[in-house]
């Protein structure tokens, strides 16, 4: 009797663990169901599809920013209206949420539209993120009908897709606007060339980014000065240290043993490196400020708090 009930469970685990694979693989391969028609805009039933490999052909020189949050898939429709420049549609399946959240807050700079988990829309362009997509709406062409056109394309992208996802983690450690954080400012960043593009820190990969690393740069004002902090988070103590001490001898020389110095500019860059993260501010007034921004973020790193 006892080997008998001891079978039935067994049988009823594995069945359960099965169907919960199967259920979660299913999930896992459901499709966004995009809108043919919204609001009078209509789906012209082509659509075009792009994987890491051809797309290339579809934006030459734009490719690598998707690439490197990870980039899967890219769908693409076009819908049109009477009397009305055609709307385009990009929604871009990246590898996960935080990888969609990167896309999107590395151009981040207009007023939200309240769509999706982030939002921008400024100049006929339509950008947002929800899950692990981020979807760009635009036209070619302006007007009162044609920006209702792109917000409502937007909203109906948005409702299709039907799970959120979670922010990095990262952008959580960092300061607040009690220390002049800059609206709009903070980029999650998984490349050194990304990273030069929104602040040049050095021609060569001296800290070590890569897939496998994750990077928050924010600019603060504080007082009539803008600031950068730069947070990074290595796999492991071995490569935040690795990095951390390459990044010093190859941009502080002259720091003599100390975490700060001031540089060519009369600037003061101070970093430092805590358990897997290295945290680096560029351009302080006084060693003072450099000081209390690595604070205020040290204190909200894990096991500080």
């Amino acid at each position: 009797m006892r080997m008998w009930i001891f079978f039935v469970i067994m049988v009823w685990i594995i069945t359960a663990a099965g169907a919960g694979n199967g259920e979660e693989k299913e999930r896992m391969s459901q499709k966004v169901s995009l809108p043919s028609e919204t609001n009078g805009w209509k789906w012209d039933r082509k659509e075009a599809e792009y994987n890491s490999k051809t797309l290339f052909k579809y934006m030459d020189g734009a490719a690598e920013l998707y690439l490197a949050y990870g980039f899967e898939n890219l769908t693409v429709r076009r819908l049109e209206k009477s009397n009305q420049p055609p709307i385009t549609l990009e929604l871009y399946e990246m590898a996960s949420s935080e990888d969609a959240y990167g896309v999107f807050s590395y151009e981040h700079q207009d007023e939200t539209a309240g769509i999706g988990q982030g939002s921008e829309f400024g100049g006929g362009l339509l950008r947002f993120w929800k899950d692990k997509y981020f979807v760009s709406v635009y036209a070619e062409g302006e007007g009162a009908d044609v920006e209702s056109g792109i917000l409502n394309v937007g909203r109906a992208v948005a409702n299709s897709i039907p799970a959120t996802g979670p922010e990095p983690k990262l952008v959580g450690f960092i300061p607040g606007t009690d220390l002049g954080l800059v609206d709009k400012s903070v980029r999650y960043l998984k490349s050194h060339i990304l990273l030069n593009q929104r602040f040049f820190v050095a021609q060569q990969n001296i800290l070590n980014l890569n897939r496998k690393t994750e990077a928050v740069l924010a600019q603060y004002l504080q007082g009539k000065q803008k600031t950068q902090l730069l947070l990074i988070r290595y796999p492991n103590l071995k490569e935040a240290g690795d990095a951390y001490q390459i990044f010093m001898k190859a941009y502080l020389p002259d720091a003599r043993g100390k975490d700060r110095s001031r540089i060519e500019d009369r600037k003061w860059t101070s970093a430092r490196q805590r358990n897997e993260f290295v945290l680096i501010v560029f351009g302080a007034s006084t060693e003072a400020d450099a000081e209390a921004l690595l604070k205020a973020t040290e204190e909200r790193l894990p096991g500080k708090r």
